[in-house]
């Protein structure tokens, strides 16, 4: 009966609220922690009397994240990738942005046992011959969407209730539906015949990444608050909101089961004083990273929190970052333009051993496409973002076109400085009226692409943090949706072709000598199919590259005459030949072919997964020699296949 009398107070740390806003437009200090649980729910609970529950402007549907090959030292353009295996026996892994980091994904392989998530199924597969043999089935559940593989043990990440946000940048709903539900299942995989589930942990939330760097996976995690219904007024819906808002609605219970000690163990999320705010309201989600011990399993957890939302995540051997949207308030109506988009960068120390500790923070003008548009090299974090109006709608189709010619990209280098990512260098003006598709900064280099009509490819000179430049600039036809470092000074670009009107044709690849970053020039370009694009553009976890033998796998789909098809494309690149095609591959006959989404190599054979199966093929043709059928899902995605097709070995 008493609750009411939290009003004042309430209504003050609202105005508190507004003056630290202001104050801290000028700097991105480094986050307090709440001293206990009351301070951590009157704050939150302000910050839910001034949205009246709701979380501002929803941000930008985007392609899903993306990665792809170390970075280190060294000025040369496009030469450092990732250690080149040689070996006969040697095997790829998920196309990874770090070479030590590795990124979860549906399918991993150690080189001898190919795991799979297929519908509700877990399959464990053997590779290690021409022919792929299955080895055994785990029955996971329908929510199962990422693996990370530690020796014998497999950490399967899903959503137990709820969604899972899908790609780095996805669209939120207005107010909060339900806070839906991420299940972290630790798996037994040593006698893949007998595969079986140790230990889940349910955790309220939405999935947004996981990476593994050693022995230990961080899980990043961001929740919604659970808030009663606003009715009324939005000042009195405002009030109603606040007053009843307790802990648990901004903090709520992970479930920890056991099947070894058939025990179940409930705690909060994170402790309250493990939880930070920042400076300035950044919205009413928290954003947790959950540190599991892979070598030890699910029941050794660290929790760091934040009160901000996470929608994009770049991890390497030593550093966590996670970039959010800062809350903006609401339009009222079309003309009612709110201020200029921020996104705030949260970084952890992520040394190997000493599990996950919350650091610095920092913020850049704009929004982030993907992962790739951070990485850190020689101690600063480059960063690259779009200044553009993403709540914009087409009923508001003169304003948009108006503010969209205001849109334009920057690198923003950022150094940490006592608990601050303070900015020290930044490059303005990149692709003025247009927004960035595609970056990749390998060592003291950097890459971007923007795109509205043309593309324009511009090489950055990111050596001196300080004064970072522009060394070069290309316009072709077209635009590059994913970049990737060869060596040689040769980056491969996969995206779309596109006439001089910015009209797509169909997915394309293209070689680019960025050797002298003056003079960037494309040696070659590839167009992979009319009317067809790749997974790649959105997924490059769909992408492989295989140095020994300069191989290029990628998958692409296409549509002609209302037609489907899916194939797995072979690129052989090099600064002689340029770019050359060395086969196709197909799951299936023409008529029903599958959607190939990964290619592996082991033992100089290319493996092609699909819902379909996987096929073993010749690297040098793409000529199948193998393929194993997958068992029907129990979500009905399993596919028989055409008999007499390629794929019906």
């Amino acid at each position: 009966m008493r609750r009411p009398l939290l009003a004042l107070p309430i209504f003050a740390l609202v105005l508190a609220l507004q003056a630290a806003d202001a104050r801290a437009a000028q700097r991105a200090p480094r986050l307090a922690a709440f001293d206990s649980c009351s301070q951590l729910v009157d704050w939150a609970s302000a910050g839910a009397r001034r949205t009246g529950g709701l979380r501002g402007v929803p941000v930008r549907a985007l392609p899903a994240p993306a990665p792809g090959l170390a970075q280190g030292g060294g000025r040369g353009g496009a030469q450092e990738v990732a250690a080149a295996p040689t070996a006969a026996d040697a095997f790829s892994g998920t196309n990874v942005q770090e070479a030590s980091v590795d990124e979860a994904d549906f399918a991993k392989s150690d080189g001898r046992r190919l795991f799979a998530l297929h519908g509700e199924l877990l399959l464990a597969m053997d590779i290690s011959g021409s022919q792929p043999r299955l080895l055994g089935e785990l029955r996971i559940g329908g929510g199962a969407r990422e693996l990370l593989l530690r020796g014998d043990r497999l950490l399967v990440i899903g959503d137990g209730s709820g969604g899972v946000v899908d790609g780095p940048v996805a669209m939120r709903e207005l107010a909060p539906t339900g806070r839906g539900e991420v299940r972290l299942t630790e798996v037994a995989v040593g006698d893949p015949a007998a595969m079986r589930i140790a230990r889940t942990l349910d955790v309220p939330g939405a999935y947004v990444a996981a990476r593994l760097t050693g022995g230990e996976a961080r899980v990043v995690v961001t929740t919604a608050p659970d808030l009663p219904v606003a009715t009324g007024g939005p000042a009195e819906a405002a009030a109603h909101v606040a007053a009843r808002a307790g802990l648990r609605a901004f903090v709520p219970r992970t479930r920890l089961r056991s099947r070894i000690t058939h025990r179940t163990f409930r705690r909060p999320l994170a402790a309250c004083r493990e939880v930070r705010r920042p400076a300035r309201f950044s919205g009413l989600d928290l954003l947790t990273v959950l540190t599991v011990d892979l070598d030890r399993g699910l029941y050794s957890i660290e929790r760091d929190a934040i009160l901000a939302g996470a929608q994009v995540v770049y991890e390497t051997p030593r550093s966590l970052y996670v970039a959010s949207q800062r809350w903006v308030r609401g339009m009222d109506d079309p003309e009612d333009v709110p201020t200029t988009l921020t996104t705030e960068i949260h970084r952890f120390d992520a040394a190997p051993g000493e599990g996950t500790r919350y650091a610095a923070s920092g913020s850049v003008p704009g929004f982030l496409l993907n992962q790739f548009a951070m990485s850190e090299h020689r101690g600063a974090l480059r960063v690259a973002s779009t200044r553009e109006p993403t709540w914009l709608t087409p009923s508001a189709a003169p304003l948009a076109e108006r503010e969209r010619e205001r849109s334009e990209s920057m690198v923003s280098v950022l150094r940490e400085r006592a608990g601050r990512l303070a900015q020290v260098g930044r490059i303005d003006g990149l692709g003025r009226g247009e927004r960035i598709y595609a970056v990749r900064f390998i060592g003291d280099a950097g890459y971007v692409v923007t795109f509205r009509q043309v593309d324009p490819l511009y090489t950055l000179d990111l050596s001196e943090a300080e004064r970072p430049r522009v060394a070069g600039e290309l316009e072709i036809a077209g635009y590059s949706a994913y970049l990737h470092p060869l060596g040689d000074g040769l980056l491969l670009g996969v995206g779309q072709d596109a006439t001089e009107q910015g009209l797509r044709l169909g997915a394309q690849a293209s070689l680019f000598d960025v050797r002298d970053p003056a003079a960037p020039r494309r040696l070659a370009h590839l167009r992979l199919g009319t009317d067809s694009s790749t997974q790649v553009e959105g997924d490059h976890c769909a992408f492989l590259w295989w140095a020994p033998t300069r191989t290029a796998v990628l998958p692409v789909d296409s549509w002609s005459s209302g037609v489907y098809g899916s194939e797995a494309i072979g690129l052989r690149a090099g600064r002689a030949d340029g770019l050359r095609e060395i086969g196709r591959l197909r799951h299936g006959g023409d008529r029903w072919p599958a959607q190939i989404r990964r290619s592996f190599v082991v033992g100089g054979r290319l493996y092609t997964l699909s819902d379909r199966g996987v096929a073993s093929a010749r690297l040098d043709s793409l000529q199948p020699t193998g393929f194993l059928g997958f068992p029907p899902a129990a979500d009905g995605g399993g596919v028989g296949v055409e008999p007499g097709s390629p794929g019906s070995g």
